[in-house]
């Protein structure tokens, strides 16, 4: 047995030294577990972040491939403009600075089966002349739409520096003070679902379109979130930031570094020691065991709560969640199939940066195991122009995809996996070469990642990169977790669960979650959480991405990548 470090890696980790804080482990190195280490510092503790990974971000990631840069996770960014809370953590994170933010005119282009095409301009007046010129039949549908959007374009409400619990009553008073002058409006698009509303147009690409104004069909989500994100985006908080996913990763790395946290790459834990019903470190893959005064794991829930735990720390809330809703699909996010494709040159400047192509029956039943009959198609070098080298650009093609139907073809014939994931990047090549003749040839390399690339790189459930589903009662039970539980486990002292299976799985919920982890942490261990930007934070311009790794493709095809 390898001997055993504190989180300080001092010792055997049980004695807590002269001068210290309280020493926090904390697992998983994405955005959720790096915010929670960096909040933890500014309070005065003493961290060490452990990652099975050799990057930081989960899956806020990317990687190199013939010198293009693949960018995985970030197609909007909420808080990259400035005046409200969102925009605040990620200063206190260091994750903007240095950066500019690239901003768009429209959220999305669709496009129908019959190449008629709609896009999701982001200015309401705009949008409204767009869509009555589309479709005068559908008159108010549209205009009740644009309305709502203008009235979310002057709302501020961005939530996420303190959990309900722990808010003062000056925050609960000015939280009241936004929400109640916009009550009936936010209930009433809460209370709407997206396909009840499009069921009132005529049109029926404005029928099938509207569910693809954030590129997939988000299925059970009302109105509210594609107003509110239409509206963060109509006035700049909504970006796209220099550097990109691992960029954002990379910065606030940096910046938790800087605050004196540790961060071990290819640390992957086996198990939480526990003693008398008390968190009090780790144990490696490598039998190296690592003690501190309170665990926090930012991974994967179900991994947390069964493997690392063994399943003895849990109640009906946690059961429910983890034994019932995450084998459900409306409940769960799917993962998803990307192909990469750099390409020599670029597409026409008028082409929109992102369009979902709604799929023919040909199509969809051509492109392995797609699952809402559609492809969204990204020109990521107009986000970000050092994605590719000068004279290049990049196109990602990204669909929902089935878990299973991957996990069983790695599992049972590789070969067969490889195959299907070169028939996926045939289709990619095909379909641009029909939409833009004469690309196929500048084509220089695609890179196609599963579900089960997703599973392998972060260990998220079957491959989910957001976990669960806003707007459902898997994701009301989560907010139980947060708000009574205090993000613990039932009869677990010394322990907390942050990262996106706890806090959400947009970006700025799994970032907020960590700060919410830092302030239950202060008020259980006695300590005054503390939180200030970044020295960086000011005006945003480029920022550096840090050394990416060069993943070689599989050698017996030049489309196939990762696995």
């Amino acid at each position: 047995m390898t001997p055993g470090t504190g989180a300080d890696g001092n010792g055997d980790g049980r004695d807590p030294g002269p001068g210290g804080g309280p020493r926090v482990l904390i697992i998983g190195g994405g955005v959720g577990g790096l915010s929670t280490g960096c909040y933890a510092q500014m309070s005065g503790m003493r961290t060490r972040i452990l990652e099975k990974h050799v990057l930081p971000g989960g899956c806020c990631t990317a990687w190199s491939r013939g010198g293009y840069l693949f960018d995985y996770c970030i197609e909007w960014l909420t808080g990259t403009g400035a005046g409200n809370d969102a925009a605040r953590i990620w200063r206190e994170l260091g994750a903007l600075d240095g950066k500019t933010v690239t901003n768009f005119e429209a959220f999305n282009t669709v496009v129908g089966e019959d190449g008629r095409s709609v896009t999701f301009y982001n200015d309401p007046d705009r949008l409204e002349r767009h869509l009555l010129g589309l479709s005068p039949a559908d008159a108010r549908p549209i205009r009740a739409f644009c309305r709502d959007l203008r009235r979310f374009t002057g709302i501020n409400l961005y939530p996420f520096l303190t959990p309900p619990p722990l808010r003062t009553t000056r925050e609960k008073l000015v939280l009241l003070r936004t929400v109640l002058p916009a009550f009936l409006l936010f209930w009433r698009t809460a209370a709407t679902r997206m396909e009840t509303f499009c069921g009132k147009f005529q049109d029926p690409l404005l029928r099938r379109a509207f569910p693809y104004i954030f590129f997939q069909d988000h299925e059970v989500f009302p109105l509210l979130p594609y107003l509110f994100n239409m509206a963060s985006a109509c006035h700049g908080n909504a970006g796209f930031p220099q550097g990109g996913s691992l960029g954002l990763s990379r910065s606030i790395e940096e910046r938790y570094l800087s605050l004196g946290g540790r961060i071990d790459y290819r640390a992957r834990v086996e198990r939480i020691l526990v003693e008398d019903d008390r968190a009090v470190g780790v144990e490696l893959r490598d039998g190296t065991r690592h003690y501190a005064d309170h665990v926090v794991s930012a991974c994967d829930g179900h991994t947390t709560i069964y493997g690392l735990l063994g399943g003895r720390y849990t109640g009906p809330t946690v059961e429910k969640l983890y034994t019932e809703m995450l084998h459900k699909p409306e409940y769960v996010y799917p993962g998803v199939v990307s192909a990469f494709v750099g390409l020599s040159g670029d597409v026409d400047p008028a082409t929109p940066h992102s369009t979902t192509y709604l799929l023919s029956p040909q199509d969809s039943a051509a492109l392995p195991a797609v699952r809402q009959n559609s492809l969204v198609v990204q020109l990521r070098s107009r986000y970000c122009d050092s994605f590719a080298p000068a004279g290049k650009s990049v196109i990602h093609c990204t669909y929902f995809s089935d878990f299973g139907h991957w996990k069983t073809l790695r599992t049972t014939d590789r070969r067969r996996y490889r195959a299907r994931k070169r028939e996926v990047a045939d289709f990619v090549r095909a379909f641009l070469e029909r939409h833009h003749p004469g690309i196929g040839e500048r084509i220089e390399v695609i890179d196609v990642a599963t579900p089960v690339t997703t599973l392998r790189y972060t260990g998220n459930h079957e491959g989910s990169i957001l976990g669960w589903k806003s707007f459902t009662p898997a994701e009301d039970l989560a907010n139980r977790l947060v708000d009574k539980d205090r993000m613990r486990l039932p009869g677990l002292r010394g322990f907390t669960m942050a990262g996106q299976w706890t806090g959400g799985g947009s970006l700025i919920r799994t970032a907020s979650a960590g700060r919410f982890a830092a302030q239950y942490l202060c008020e259980e261990l006695g300590l005054e959480f503390r939180a200030s930007e970044s020295p960086g934070a000011g005006p945003w311009h480029r920022g550096k991405l840090g050394r990416l790794p060069q993943l070689d493709p599989w050698p017996d095809h030049p489309a196939a990548g990762r696995t």
